[in-house]
């Protein structure tokens, strides 16, 4: 890919948002000690901080594959997936621990029209951000980006609870409401890093394709006129390029040449299931089939 992927400049642009929205949200959670907007300030310093991992990472896994890396580093985004969720999680922790001191303290909450304000601002430029990353994730279908997109949606959640967690102050005057809220964001920041971190530890234990996937590849190598059957079909992903072996009975008098114009058919095919990655594709050719004793010999008896 080049140097001006669209991966890389959506994390370029994030980097950038949540840069501004991390010094205004902190110069006004400072002045106003309000936890929800601490709360969205912090997590809008980790954007910024995951934003900038997310660049390298893409940047290293869009490297060709090379001698000692020879399926490439396209796993590197799933450890930024786990990375990025794991810091999602800590924050959230964070800014529980705040809420109960919160409670505990009943410190009070000051310059609430300021905050609305920049909250306001907040979710304007925000909303515009998801939109975007989810549109390049979507394009691209990148673990990094879809881990972005997810995370500054919760983010724009975030900013509108904070918002209205400001205003129900104003009207209730009860200030225990700031510190409710905060409780609020920071359970449900640690509950959206999960599936960032599910999906991530799932590409690094190498998990099959989807379900829906893996029938299709099935049934384009059983519906080829010239194929006898198939067996071992074993699929993975690293986030960007996926990986398919499968062995494949063929007649034993075909000759060679014979043989892998029908595995290229069935590539080709099998590549249409989606476009927006790459695919590593290793038939292996039977002249009959040995499953069975393929089976015998991977549990060690003969």
């Amino acid at each position: 890919m080049n140097s001006h992927s669209p991966q890389k400049k959506a994390t370029v642009v994030a980097t950038a948002v949540a840069l501004i929205l991390t010094v205004l949200k902190l110069i006004v959670a400072i002045a106003s000690g309000s936890v929800t907007v601490l709360a969205s300030a912090i997590d809008s310093l980790l954007d910024m901080a995951m934003s900038i991992f997310n660049f390298f990472a893409i940047k290293k896994a869009e490297e060709h594959p090379s001698e000692d890396f020879q399926y490439g580093k396209g796993k590197i985004q799933a450890i930024a997936g786990v990375i990025e969720g794991s810091v999602i999680t800590v924050s959230g922790l964070f800014v529980i621990y705040k809420a109960i001191e919160k409670f505990y303290h009943h410190e009070k909450t000051n310059m609430i029209l300021p905050s609305i304000i920049v909250m306001i601002i907040s979710i304007v430029i925000v909303y515009i951000l998801v939109k975007y990353l989810t549109n390049v994730a979507k394009k691209t279908d990148n673990i990094v980006i879809k881990a972005d997109a997810i995370h500054y949606r919760t983010d724009l959640y975030t900013n509108a609870v904070v918002l209205i967690s400001l205003v129900a102050i104003i009207l209730s005057g009860y200030e225990w409401i700031d510190a409710l809220f905060g409780l609020g964001l920071g359970i449900y920041i640690i509950y959206s890093a999960f599936e960032i971190v599910k999906e991530g530890v799932e590409i690094l234990l190498d998990r099959a394709l989807d379900g829906d996937i893996v029938a299709k590849i099935a049934e384009i190598i059983s519906s080829h006129p010239d194929t006898s059957s198939y067996h071992w079909l074993k699929t993975r992903t690293d986030g960007s390029t996926n990986f398919v072996e499968f062995h494949l009975v063929l007649h034993p008098n075909m000759t060679l040449q014979e043989a892998h114009d029908i595995s290229d058919d069935i590539e080709s095919e099998i590549k249409k299931l989606d476009n927006k990655k790459r695919w590593v594709i290793t038939p292996h050719y039977d002249p009959y089939n040995d499953e069975h004793l393929n089976e015998m010999a991977l549990n060690g008896k003969k």
